[in-house]
């Protein structure tokens, strides 16, 4: 005799986030238990760390109603992932990052900007991704961005993103609250967000530095 889980569409959809919110804690526990064992280098623990922490956000804030405590969720199913809840609830950047802001801070710089950039950064190419393209939607986010970059005095006047985010400030300051960006503009400002992320994570000092 076969057993549903579900009734309808909605709650299968239901099912089948809850067992993706439950594989992307499992997987972080585990990539997390490997990068302190040395199992995985730390470029490639942090590119996978930064696509879990993504895909984790995009899923938890669409089931914020559902599921609006993860550490709940995790006891629920008995878990045992407090190293993925630290990562992907309390830290929300890769332990890599965490240790290039402690090499930051100790240069007079503050480790908690350099979190807030790396978030910062993170939340506005995952709004495109999930099409909030209208201004009002994007202007905070690249507003946010471009304030948060502009706390790191290890970055130049001259830095790249810096630059591009008051180049899109400006130009979504001329256009309405309800424009959205075309398919081709939200393509190049996800472009530009990238590449100034990519740049920003490589001009933080090494922590062995």
């Amino acid at each position: 005799m076969e057993v549903k889980l579900w009734n309808d569409k909605r709650e299968r959809e239901t099912y089948e986030n809850f067992s993706e919110l439950y594989a992307i804690i499992k997987a972080t526990e585990k990539l997390e238990k490997a990068y302190i064992r040395d199992l995985i280098s730390p470029s490639d623990y942090e590119t996978e760390c930064q696509k879990l922490i993504v895909h984790f956000k995009t899923l938890s804030a669409s089931l914020k109603d559902l599921v609006p405590s993860i550490e709940r969720f995790a006891q629920t199913y008995k878990m045992d992932c407090s190293a993925a809840v630290y990562r992907l609830v309390t830290s929300g950047v890769p332990a890599t990052v965490e240790h290039r802001a402690a090499a930051v801070a100790s240069t007079s710089s503050s480790a908690s900007v350099v979190a807030e950039c790396v978030q910062n950064f993170i939340t506005s190419m995952d709004s495109l991704k999930l099409n909030m393209v209208a201004v009002d939607q994007v202007y905070p986010l690249l507003s946010d961005l471009s304030a948060s970059l502009s706390k790191l005095s290890i970055l130049p006047p001259d830095f790249e993103g810096k630059v591009k985010m008051k180049e899109w400030l400006v130009r979504l300051s001329k256009m309405g609250a309800s424009d959205e960006l075309t398919e081709q503009q939200a393509r190049q400002l996800h472009f530009d967000l990238e590449s100034s992320y990519n740049s920003f994570m490589a001009a933080l000092p090494s922590a062995g530095n």
